[in-house]
């Protein structure tokens, strides 16, 4: 364990919260004057266009969730298509007045997007005659060109991972962060920022490969240098004065064979992978976002420096005894919790994020045991999303109940991981009752704590938010914190902030199925929600909130066609 390193991290968490007399630190103000462009290019890289896919495919939302459910397509430049449109792709352009904005599949803090993705694709008719990393550019549902690579170095690059863990028609794709799209706004908080929009991707991309009928296996022993090199992040050639981005993660995706048949990659090798080769042909120089000099965060690049993590052994961890999937979706007296009859495709392409909730909206006990059902690894590891992840649960949800038939309103607690309910009432006030509530799914792990009417507290804690309190129930996710460092390392901050933003992906599209909506909430008051649930040690940190309820939509804006507005 890397002691400096875990003492960086803790001190940049420290250093980010949110208190009631002073928020982090941030400029303070909009610098329009050096606002970020929200689109990464590369200019110079060949520009490969992908068909856009015809709306209307008719596959149900519940069957993305039902495993090996979905017959794979076969890799080619349509299922590529469709898999980029349904995981980072525009899904509408808003205006108000004379200007417009863009919302995508993939939520965003602040709609800022600091997320850039990457996908190492082998030879495919239509979009190259070679292997070749490629940049996903959203604006133009198109993938630039960045480097290519012949026969040898792809073979190169599968064997790297080892046998078994790169099936047959298996890709790469690779996620990274332009901090400073973050930090132009919200200051030193923006690390935390930039790596919940990395989680709600890693679950956008895992949820588009269910729609494909293929599988997701995050590559956890990568190192970050490694990565970089691979995505081509650490070329200095290539970036000059353009904002840099930080490598993130790599996941293989693998459209014929299912998780638990891929054999987890083996210790990775330090050598660069394709930077350095004398036979691999880059392209491309990286845009500058900002019209003017950005403003530095220190803060940032120490928490930065101190999570690039090493390569290590991959997290390998026994799932026993976590529920079944029909213990998640089979009620005592209701029998089987009934299935959205939303399409998939609406369910993806239609999230959006509610600006304000109307504090009416009522939802039922059976969509609220829904929603905290699809939140829940099984044994096993084999419910999607969670089934990308190696680790047991380290998010756990305490919930302020506010509007759900037939349960009554007060604090409640979701333990993700069965083995942490006595942890957990060991740390939070002594008077919680932790009462498992009566009729729902006998896998759900869901707990009365306390009764009463918490809107002013869910409120206060998420920085005096109405919206916090408006809707159905909102939450703070709590995090397994210290023994996740002292037993992962530092690299694994990250990985918490990851595991709640895919916890907020799956909350969204849950909202968008039961026909209400959600919004993630990244400002909150950090010390203030621990004591709300009686946490006075840092062995437990919040690490995001969340709201769910009925939206209200502002009608002074316009929502027009995701990319009917290209040529203009």
């Amino acid at each position: 364990m890397d002691t400096s390193a875990d003492e960086a991290v803790v001190a940049y968490h420290e250093r980010s919260k949110h208190h009631f007399h002073r928020y982090a630190a941030a400029l303070g103000y909009m610098d329009w004057a050096t606002q970020p462009d929200p689109f990464r290019r590369y200019a110079g890289a060949d520009l490969v266009r992908l068909p856009l896919p015809k709306l209307g495919r008719p596959l149900p939302y519940w069957q993305l969730y039902v495993s090996a459910s979905v017959p794979p397509m076969p890799l080619s430049l349509a299922s590529v298509s469709l898999f980029f449109r349904y995981a980072l792709s525009l899904t509408a352009w808003k205006k108000s007045g004379d200007t417009k904005w863009p919302l995508r599949v993939n939520p965003s803090s602040g709609n800022l997007h600091p997320t850039e993705g990457y996908a190492l694709l082998p030879e495919i008719e239509q979009i190259g005659a070679t292997p070749a990393l490629y940049h996903y550019a959203p604006r133009e549902h198109a993938l630039e060109r960045r480097a290519v690579l012949n026969a040898a170095r792809w073979s190169e690059l599968t064997e790297y991972f080892g046998e078994g863990s790169f099936p047959e028609g298996s890709f790469l794709v690779g996620l990274s962060s332009v901090q400073w799209r973050e930090a132009w706004k919200y200051g030193e908080r923006a690390f935390r920022y930039c790596q919940h929009d990395v989680g709600h991707a890693l679950a956008s991309l895992r949820i588009a490969a269910a729609a494909l009928g293929w599988t997701l296996v995050l590559q956890g022993n990568i190192s970050d240098a490694t990565l970089a090199n691979l995505l081509g992040l650490d070329r200095d050639e290539d970036f000059a004065a353009a904002e840099r981005e930080e490598a993130d993660l790599l996941a293989v995706i693998s459209p014929n064979v299912a998780v638990a048949d891929i054999t987890a990659a083996p210790l990775m090798k330090s050598t660069p992978l394709t930077a350095h080769g004398s036979d691999v042909l880059w392209q491309g120089r990286a845009n500058t976002l900002s019209p003017a000099n950005s403003v530095a965060w220190p803060a940032i690049d120490t928490v930065t420096q101190a999570i690039r993590s090493c390569a290590s052994t991959p997290i390998k961890e026994d799932f026993a005894g976590f529920p079944s999937a029909d213990a998640l979706l089979v009620t005592p007296n209701s029998g089987h919790i009934g299935e959205a009859e939303l399409t998939a495709e609406r369910a993806i392409i239609g999230r959006r994020s509610a600006v304000a909730m109307d504090g009416t909206t009522a939802i039922s006990r059976a969509t609220f045991f829904a929603m905290l059902g699809r939140l829940m690894p099984t044994k096993e590891n084999q419910a999607m999303p969670w089934d990308t992840l190696s680790w047991r649960s380290r998010i756990h949800l305490g919930l302020f109940v506010h509007r759900v038939d037939g349960l009554v309103p007060g604090i409640y607690a979701l333990i993700r991981d069965p083995l942490k309910v006595e942890t957990l009432k060991r740390v939070m006030h002594a008077d919680f009752s932790w009462q498992r509530v009566p009729d729902c799914p006998s896998g759900l792990p869901l707990y009365l704590l306390r009764k009463g009417d918490c809107r002013t507290l869910a409120s206060t804690v998420s920085c005096g938010q109405n919206i916090a309190a408006d809707g159905a129930f909102s939450l703070a996710m709590l995090a397994d914190y210290m023994d996740s460092l002292a037993t992962y390392g530092a690299s694994f901050y990250r990985n918490l902030f990851w595991e709640a933003g895919m916890i907020g992906q799956v909350l969204y599209l849950e909202a968008e199925a039961a026909g209400i909506g959600a919004t993630g909430i990244g400002c909150y008051f950090d010390d203030p929600v621990h004591t709300a649930f009686g946490i006075e040690t840092r062995e437990w940190q919040s690490f995001y909130h969340f709201t769910v309820g009925s939206p209200i939509d502002d009608n002074r804006l316009t929502t027009l066609p995701a990319y009917d507005l290209e040529e203009e």
